[in-house]
């Protein structure tokens, strides 16, 4: 008498077998569905090899923390938005960066199943922490999101930025698909948007 076997596990984009894999690292939040792909600095001649790892997993935005070290326009020619939040490497980003980034995951949030990339030099400071903070946000303990971010990559974060990391306070953001995700993390329904008016 045959048993039924269990429902195959989904299955995500391995990036493992791929000359980058050692130098990317896919980070996914279990009540989302934005993934957050952490790598180190693409050169122009080396952007093609990463812009066929973006396709692979659905990068729709790059996020630069670093000066820019490839010409933009060739991921925006394949459909990816590039954004420019540099801040010093090795600290934590000021807070317009933080607002920036935030507005950028919020956009992301809009699109089904998209991977937001996010590099500096080496992927192991400024990148990690952009990515652990919108970990936070979307509901996760700051010292649970810099451990889950460095299972993934290893040597992630500096002594500051784990301090800055765990002193983080979510903040409200004003797109419902934050809010919805946290809810349903915590086994609560979503919550009515609240619509300020001026006068």
């Amino acid at each position: 008498m045959a048993m039924d076997s269990p429902a195959p596990a989904k299955r995500t984009p391995t990036i493992k077998h791929t000359p980058l894999g050692h130098t990317l690292s896919l980070i996914e939040h279990p009540s989302s569905s934005i993934r957050f792909l952490i790598l180190d600095c693409p050169t122009e001649s080396t952007l093609s090899m990463y812009l066929e790892e973006f396709k692979n997993l659905h990068v729709s935005t790059v996020v630069r923390c670093c000066q820019p070290t490839y010409s933009s326009q060739r991921l925006s020619q394949n459909g990816i938005d590039v954004v420019d939040l540099p801040f010093k490497d090795g600290g934590v980003p000021p807070p317009p960066i933080v607002n920036q980034w935030l507005h950028v995951i919020e956009a992301a949030q809009c699109k089904a199943q998209t991977t937001v990339a996010v590099h500096c030099v080496a992927g192991l400071g400024r990148a990690p922490v952009l990515v652990a903070i919108a970990l936070i946000q979307l509901g996760m303990a700051p010292l649970d999101a810099i451990e889950y971010i460095r299972e993934k990559r290893r040597g992630a974060f500096n002594k500051p930025q784990i301090t800055f990391l765990d002193g983080y306070k979510r903040k409200p953001t004003g797109n419902h698909s934050f809010r919805t995700s946290l809810g349903r993390m915590l086994g609560f329904g979503p919550k009515p948007s609240i619509v300020s008016q001026q006068t």
